[in-house]
Formats: structure tokens, sequence, C-alpha cells
């Protein structure tokens, strides 16, 4: 089940795996990587480094810059505002693909939900954790609840990104990272990664309708019935996510 996502096709040792074990087999581009790690039956730490270890290996100038980024991330203190188990989930009124408006409440009434905060379409990691959520849609279905991404893209986008997710993901635009920024989770990716952007793609400009260059720090919240967080994700290091198993013991001690 692949996701529309954009992808920078430099050449990179494919990475395959065996149980817990990584080998280099052959010549790939970073996308027919990420097809490959996306379909993996692994936990999605293991897929998620997985892709990392493909950058490393394509010699993306991306590694370099995203490690800065989430040490700046982390002394910034990004995300330490954010709601706290046991806090009630603010409240939002977002977009879905078709243009109709969509409130946390309204979702809360058909049961429990778990927001993941995403990058974009076009960001691997995001593809890796919204792939595996679609993937597990049955266990979440048979605990009556869904699953919602939210990020800053115009519906142009997270249309055909809901489609690729089969239906098991429920995509929202937060324009502006208005929502986002109300819970203390947006960064700006800064002037070094804002040019290496636009040389290589992707075009947040393009996706989100502004010329910001500010994205949401990927975080995952589980909410029960009553609007109040379960649990959490909240982590500086965006390549880092919940795990699925994690997100249904949560949703299982409701």
């Amino acid at each position: 089940m692949a996701a529309a996502t954009l992808i920078m096709h430099h050449p990179v040792s494919a990475i395959a795996w065996s149980g817990t074990r990584c080998d280099v087999t052959s010549t790939r581009t970073l996308g027919e990587s990420l097809a490959e790690i996306t379909a993996m039956n692994a936990p999605l730490a293991e897929r998620l480094a997985a892709y990392s270890q493909a950058l490393k290996q394509a010699q993306s100038p991306f590694v370099e810059e995203y490690d800065r980024l989430v040490e700046r991330i982390r002394h910034g203190l990004v995300g330490a505002a954010a709601p706290a188990v046991g806090d009630a989930m603010p409240p939002f009124l977002l977009l879905d693909p078709t243009g109709r408006m969509v409130a946390l409440d309204d979702l809360l009434a058909a049961g429990p939900l778990v927001v993941s905060f995403n990058r974009g379409h076009w960001c691997p990691f995001c593809t890796i954790e919204l792939t595996a959520l679609a993937a597990a849609r049955r266990e979440f279905a048979e605990l009556g609840a869904r699953v919602v991404s939210v990020m800053p893209e115009r519906q142009a986008f997270t249309a055909p990104l809901q489609a690729g997710l089969g239906g098991g993901v429920l995509v929202l635009t937060d324009m502006d990272n208005e929502y986002a920024l109300s819970l203390g989770l947006v960064i700006w990716v800064g002037e070094a990664i804002r040019e290496l952007m636009i040389g290589w793609g992707p075009r947040l400009d393009e996706f989100q309708g502004n010329d910001s260059w500010f994205l949401p720090l990927p975080a995952t919240f589980v909410v029960g019935r009553d609007g109040r967080v379960l649990a959490r994700h909240v982590e500086a290091d965006f390549r880092m996510r919940m795990e699925v198993v994690d997100i249904l013991r949560a949703l299982r001690s409701e």
C-alpha cells in the first residue's frame, strides 16, 4: 500500500532485511529503497532506521542538516508545551480532502482517535509511518478507533495521499500550521534545509500555499473518547515515530 510521495532519486544500495539483520544487496534509488522499506514486515522503528541508513548510503546532503535540525529542536524545547497524558486534546476544525470541515468533537463522538502530525506527503519518514498505521486499520477498527493525520498541505496533495493509504487514515489540512502552532509543535526548517529543498525538492511553498517554510514536529497523540490524551509521542528527532503496538496498547487501556 503505497502513498503518493516525492523522493529524491539518488542511487543507493538497497536495504534487504532478514529478521532484524540488514544487508546491502544492489544499487537502488532512494525511491526504490523506500518502497522496499515501506513493505517490510518489521517494527516501525526498524523501517525508519532503514531509511535513515539508506539516506546515509546515498550520501544525501540532507543527512547532516537533519542532524543539525534535530539538535536545534532539542535546544529550542519544541513540543515541551504540547498536551501531556491526561490533558484534554485541544479542539480543531480542519479541512478534509473534499473540502469538508472536520471537528475533533465530531470524530470523538464515534470513538477514540490516533492523531498524528506529519510533515507532508513528500516526507519518506511520514510515508513509512502512515503506511504502517493504515496497515493496522483492522486492529484500530476492532477498538472503535480512527487514525487522523494532520499536515499543512493543500487538498491537491492530501487527497491522493489519503487515497493511496486505502482509507486507513483520514488526512486533514492544517493551513499555515495554525493548529500545530497552537500546540507548540511548529519549527522553521532553517536556511540550509530551505535551500536544499529548493534545489532538490520538495517545494513546501507549492505544497503549503505559502512561503513560510515551517513544518510541524511529527508527533502522535492517542485520544480517548472523553477527549483526554491516553498516550503521546513527542520527539525532537522527527525520524522516530510511535510504534503501532504502543498505540494499540494505549487504546486498549481506555
